[in-house]
């Protein structure tokens, strides 16, 4: 049995608000699935990240809050967390109840904060060097297999094939991780099974489900 976690980048809407939509897909054997776990808990570990989901790009980001906190690489985790959230709390009072440009502020600043909330702790140097240590473990993992698919949406036509943005990445990345599996069966001394496993959107995995 392969386990293949598959993820996305970008909106499948046209236009939506990205030039591209990219699904991607890693594969592991089963029997490699609990060690792979414990890898990234113990980096997670290190980072005080633990329980905390991984969002490459919200982690990367710059938090100008952490700008604003006097000695912040001398503090350590708790008393981070406690002056950022601070600032935050302090500029979502400050926008609550003003006109309609500023509540889309407040909306767009709440959205922010609640998806950085978790690394907050961290400086942009150490979000940095956390994500270099997964991408360097993840490396590591010979017996690991990428697919992926990454669609101009410039350049796609639903019309002529009939489907929409996100179902035709999806077909093509389980397309090639079929084909994995197949190869991998070539032998016939074993026949290969293999688990998607999609990303939390309901609305999407019921859809590719289907």
């Amino acid at each position: 049995m392969y386990l293949c976690y598959v993820d996305e980048s970008g909106t499948p809407d046209i236009p939506g608000n990205t030039s591209h939509f990219v699904l991607a897909g890693i594969s592991t054997p089963v029997w490699h699935w609990k060690n792979c776990d414990q890898e990234i808990r113990a980096i997670k570990a290190r980072y005080d990240l633990q329980g905390s989901e991984i969002h490459t790009a919200w982690i990367l980001r710059w938090y100008l809050e952490q700008d604003k906190v006097a000695n912040f690489d001398s503090l350590d985790h708790l008393q981070r967390r406690y002056e950022v959230g601070r600032i935050r709390n302090a500029e979502l009072l400050r926008l609550q109840g003003a006109g309609s440009q500023k509540q889309a502020q407040y909306r767009q600043k709440k959205k922010n904060y609640r998806k950085t909330d978790a690394y907050i702790h961290l400086s942009h140097k150490e979000r940095k060097a956390f994500i270099s240590e997964l991408a360097q473990c993840v490396s590591n993992w010979g017996f690991a297999r990428l697919f992926a698919e990454c669609i101009d949406k410039v350049h796609f036509d639903p019309a002529r094939v009939a489907r929409t943005v996100d179902e035709q990445a999806f077909e093509q990345v389980v397309s090639r991780f079929e084909q994995y599996l197949r190869f991998t069966s070539a032998d016939g001394s074993t026949r290969n099974y293999g688990l998607l496993i999609h990303d939390k959107n309901e609305t999407v995995a019921r859809r590719h489900t289907q």
